[in-house]
C-alpha cells in the first residue's frame, strides 16, 4: 500500500501522575510516590502494539504525551515509546511530538533528555503570571519559576507553548490585561488560554459550593474574551480554536487532529480513542485506574475497557461538537459524508435561525461559527440536536 493511501493517526499517550492535585483539574490524575518503571514500560508498548493491529492503515502525524504531568516520565521512557511507535507506523516527515510539562525546576532541567529523546515541542502549564493566583490555583510553582522554566524550554525546542487560566476570582479586564501582556512577552508563536471552570468532583467544586470564591459573571467572562482575542489579534496571533492562538503556521497540529475530527489513539490509563475501520467509526477507551490498566496490559497485552461503534449521528454529533470550535470550521463534504445530507437540508429552519442570528456563517466549502457563536458554542450545539 502506497504512503498517500493511508489514513491520519494522531498518537495520545497518557502519563496519569502528578506531584500534586490541582484544585481546578479533573482530569485522570492521581498523586503517587512510587511506580515500576520496568512494568509500565513494558505495558505501553504493549499497548501500542495492539493499537497498531487497530490501525494498520494509518500514518501517525503526530504524537502528544498529556497527562497528568508527562514532564515527570523518565525520558528514557519516552525515548521507548516514540521509537516504537516509528517502528509500527508509517510517520509523518513532519512528525510533531508534545509533551506537556509544569514549570518546577526539577522538571524544567529535563527539558534537553526529552529533545533527546525526540520530543519537538513543549507545552508548559504556567496557569497564572502572579505568585497569588498560582497559589489559589494550587500549582507547585511561583512566577520566577515559571520564567524560568519558559527561557529554558527556549534553549531547547524551537516550538513552545504555555497556558493560562483566566476569569479568575477578583479578575479585572485592567488587571487580565496587564498580565496578558506581560506573558506574551515569553510566547512567541503559540498559546493557550481556558476560562477557569468549576468542574464537579474537584476541590474548588466543594470550596466553590460553600461560597468560599466568587467567579467573574457572565457579563464580565464574555469580556474578558473579547478582550483576550484583542490582545492577541493585535500581537499578530489568530485564534485558530476557541482557546487557542498562535502564528499563522504553529498552531498545535496534534489537537486539530481532534478538531478536524481525524483518527486518534489513546494509550495509556483513562485514554480515549477514534479510529477508521472499514469506513466504521469507533470509539475505543482504555481502564481508567492506573494499576487496573497496567494489570490488563501485563496480562492482555492491552488495557481497552470497552470499543463502541458510532452511529451516524454520534459522528455528526462530534464533528460538529469539535470542528465548530475552530476559526476555519467544518468542511461541508465531511458533513455530507457522514449525514448524506447538507447542512441547512439537514437542520432545515434551526439552519436557517442561527444563520439570521450571526452565530453561524454558511460558506461555499465550510460551515464557520461568528465571534460571537464561538462564545454560545454548547448553546448551539443543544439546540441543533436537542
Amino acid at each position: 500500500m502506497q504512503t498517500e493511501t493511508f489514513q491520519p493517526l494522531g498518537v495520545y499517550v497518557h502519563w496519569p501522575f502528578c506531584v500534586s492535585k490541582c484544585p481546578y483539574c479533573d482530569f485522570n490524575s492521581h498523586v503517587i510516590q512510587t511506580i515500576d518503571i520496568e512494568q509500565w514500560t513494558t505495558a505501553y508498548l504493549r499497548e501500542l502494539d495492539f493499537s497498531y493491529q487497530q490501525t494498520p492503515y494509518h500514518q501517525v502525524q503526530t504524537i502528544f504525551f498529556g497527562g497528568g504531568t508527562p514532564s515527570l516520565m523518565p525520558p528514557i521512557l519516552m525515548s521507548r515509546i516514540i521509537n516504537k511507535i516509528q517502528t509500527l507506523w508509517s510517520c509523518s516527515d513532519t512528525l510533531e511530538i508534545t509533551f506537556e510539562a509544569n514549570p518546577t525546576s526539577v522538571e524544567a532541567e529535563k527539558f534537553k533528555a526529552f529533545k533527546a529523546a525526540g520530543a519537538n515541542r513543549v507545552s508548559i502549564g504556567i496557569q497564572a503570571f502572579n505568585d497569588a493566583d498560582l497559589k489559589f490555583l494550587g500549582r507547585p510553582h511561583n512566577l520566577v519559576e515559571g520564567i524560568g522554566a519558559i527561557e529554558l524550554a527556549h534553549q531547547s525546542f524551537d516550538c513552545v507553548s504555555f497556558d493560562l487560566i483566566y476569569a479568575r476570582p477578583s479578575q479585572t479586564l485592567a488587571s487580565w490585561d496587564k498580565e496578558l501582556s506581560t506573558a506574551l512577552q515569553y510566547a512567541p508563536t503559540h498559546i493557550s488560554l481556558y476560562q477557569l471552570t468549576i468542574e464537579p468532583g474537584t476541590a474548588f467544586h466543594t470550596s466553590f459550593s460553600r461560597g468560599d470564591f466568587p467567579l467573574p459573571d457572565d457579563h464580565l467572562s464574555a469580556e474578558l474574551y473579547e478582550l483576550t482575542s484583542q490582545v492577541l489579534s493585535n500581537k499578530g496571533f489568530c485564534a485558530y480554536e476557541v482557546s487557542n492562538y498562535a502564528v499563522l503556521g504553529e498552531e498545535c497540529r496534534h489537537n486539530l487532529m481532534y478538531w478536524e475530527y481525524n483518527d486518534y489513539i489513546g494509550v495509556g490509563p483513562g485514554a480515549h480513542g477514534r479510529i477508521t475501520v472499514d469506513k466504521i467509526k469507533y470509539a475505543t477507551r482504555r481502564h481508567r485506574v492506573p494499576q487496573i490498566w497496567l494489570e490488563s496490559c501485563l496480562k492482555n497485552n492491552h488495557g481497552q475497557y470497552e470499543i463502541l461503534t458510532l452511529s451516524s449521528h454520534e459522528e455528526l454529533m462530534e464533528l460538529m461538537l469539535m470542528g465548530l470550535r475552530l476559526k476555519r470550521g467544518i468542511k461541508k463534504s465531511r458533513f455530507l459524508e457522514i449525514s448524506g445530507k447538507s447542512p441547512d437540508s439537514f437542520f432545515t429552519n434551526k439552519w436557517a435561525a442561527l444563520i439570521s442570528e450571526g452565530l453561524l456563517c454558511d460558506k461555499a466549502d465550510r460551515i464557520v461559527t461568528t465571534s460571537q457563536g464561538r462564545l454560545k458554542l454548547n448553546g448551539i450545539l443543544t439546540f441543533l440536536f436537542g
